[in-house]
């Protein structure tokens, strides 16, 4: 106990007598890189003893540990017998990872500029590291393990860069021109063209149109300029005689919009009789898990006559696929389409903050910027706002590039890059791109689109280019 006692009091004051400084760790090429200069100048080592420091890294939310290679030092006297033992080849009492051991001289200047690296796990990212202290007496006998934190986190936290995103302030919609494409599978009597609309389901068909037509007239904020209607046919009987049925079909679903719905004839702007619907038909089959399905495209892709697809459609398996195709496939493609072309009023940005959540494509591109500005920059109703105008204007630079910013706001740094590779050649997305490239790692390419952002006077790149640099730097 007495023996046991002495090496804890030796072991506090020698704790006091080391100084670690300047100890650090850093990430680097997948390594967790430690330094410290372990200082001894003030350390009065007893001549039998043996100091063994043992840097730790301790995670206490994982519970991991590791030890890194220890730095020892010994007094005159355990030193000899540390010298004999090792020509000896026998037990020196030193741990089997030693980092160096040093013959301690009292009073006088002695260091280790330490330097070590391990294979760098996610745990690490929160460890701490301590220093185990040991003394060990001329028999071996040792002390309990002291442990003395150095670093709270080892692993400073990664920088968090601030990059500036664009967003481009839509240009003022002189005439918001909409078109709403609406379909009504009518049923006619066989080669018949009158519309009953007591016939099979045609009230109910009907009914529908009938409701389109009544919504779109009453709202006070829409003008209609005009309506075209189009009647396509199922692919049975001969080509030209179906592209004339379906005219006539389509020009009776126009007497309905006239003298039933009270159209103006003047606003019918064109009446197209487009006869078989062979493109809605490959559609149909490209999506269904129909057997035979693969052959009929084939010969709808492979021959170019329409009358002679039908030949070749009847011959598969006895006409048993024609057939199918009849009774299933062939009814949806019986139909007459009609666009309402119309012009809306312009909203202030009240009025078109409640239009967005009812009719938002009434809204232009610059009454959804106004609305989102209304909100705090990377809210969730700003965030919204944008994701309404990339849906609605799928195919626009401007809300792409403005989507962008919200995807990379919320760390969705691919879609960004995807929406964007679509504008890649407009200078406006150059920045965006830089920081979406930033975001997902591949920094090679963010430099490459923060430098065409810079030549073309965009000042945003010219921060994100520093912002880089410091993210480049930490990772080094």
């Amino acid at each position: 106990m007495i023996v046991a006692t002495g090496y804890a009091v030796a072991q506090s004051r020698y704790a006091d007598e080391v100084r670690f400084d300047s100890a650090s760790g850093m990430v680097r090429n997948g390594r967790l890189h430690i330094r410290m200069n372990v200082s001894l100048d003030n350390l009065k080592l007893g001549t039998n003893d043996m100091l063994i420091l043992t840097p730790v890294l301790h995670s206490e939310s994982d519970g991991e540990k590791m030890d890194l290679p220890a730095v020892v030092t010994t007094g005159k006297t355990r030193n000899k017998i540390f010298v004999r033992n090792k020509k000896l080849k026998n037990y020196t009492g030193t741990p089997a990872d030693t980092y160096t051991v040093i013959a301690r001289k009292n009073k006088t200047s002695q260091y280790v500029d330490y330097a070590t690296s391990v294979p760098f796990s996610s745990w690490m990212q929160n460890a701490s590291l301590v220093m185990r202290i040991v003394v060990s007496g001329c028999a071996n006998c040792q002390s309990t393990p002291m442990d003395k934190v150095l670093i709270g986190r080892v692993v400073a936290e990664p920088y968090k860069p601030d990059y500036k995103l664009t967003y481009i302030v839509p240009e003022v919609e002189p005439v918001k021109a909409r078109k709403d494409r609406h379909s009504a599978s009518l049923n006619f009597v066989v080669d018949r063209s009158e519309l009953l609309r007591n016939y099979k389901n045609n009230a109910e068909v009907l009914a529908g149109v009938d409701k389109v037509i009544a919504e779109v007239r009453g709202n006070k904020d829409i003008n209609i300029t005009e309506f075209a209607v189009m009647g396509y046919a199922s692919p049975e009987a001969s080509f030209e005689y179906n592209r004339a049925l379906a005219g006539r079909r389509a020009n009776s679903f126009v007497d309905y919009l006239v003298t039933t719905l009270g159209i103006g004839r003047n606003q019918i702007k064109s009446v197209v009789g487009h006869g078989e619907d062979w493109d809605g038909l490959r559609e149909a089959l490209l999506e269904s898990e129909t057997p035979a399905a693969k052959r009929v495209i084939d010969i709808i892709d492979a021959t170019a006559n329409p009358d002679a697809r039908d030949a070749k459609i009847m011959a598969i398996d006895n006409g048993a696929t024609y057939q199918m195709l009849m009774n299933r496939f062939y009814p949806p493609l019986r139909r007459t389409d009609y666009v309402i072309a119309y012009n809306v009023r312009a909203f202030d940005v009240e009025e078109a903050k409640e239009v967005i959540k009812t009719n938002p494509k009434h809204l232009s591109l610059n009454e959804m910027y106004l609305v989102a500005r209304t909100y705090p920059e990377g809210s969730k109703e700003f965030n919204e706002v944008f994701d309404i105008a990339t849906r609605l204007f799928p195919n626009e630079p401007v809300a792409l590039i403005n989507g962008s910013s919200v995807d990379i706001e919320t760390n969705n740094f691919r879609m960004a890059a995807e929406r964007l590779r679509k504008v890649a050649d407009r200078k406006e997305a150059f920045n965006n791109l830089g920081v979406a490239y930033a975001g997902m790692g591949e920094y090679d390419k963010a430099r490459e689109f923060f430098h065409k952002a810079l030549a073309v006077g965009d000042k945003l790149a010219e921060h994100n280019l520093k912002e880089l640099e410091k993210v480049e730097k930490q990772n080094q």
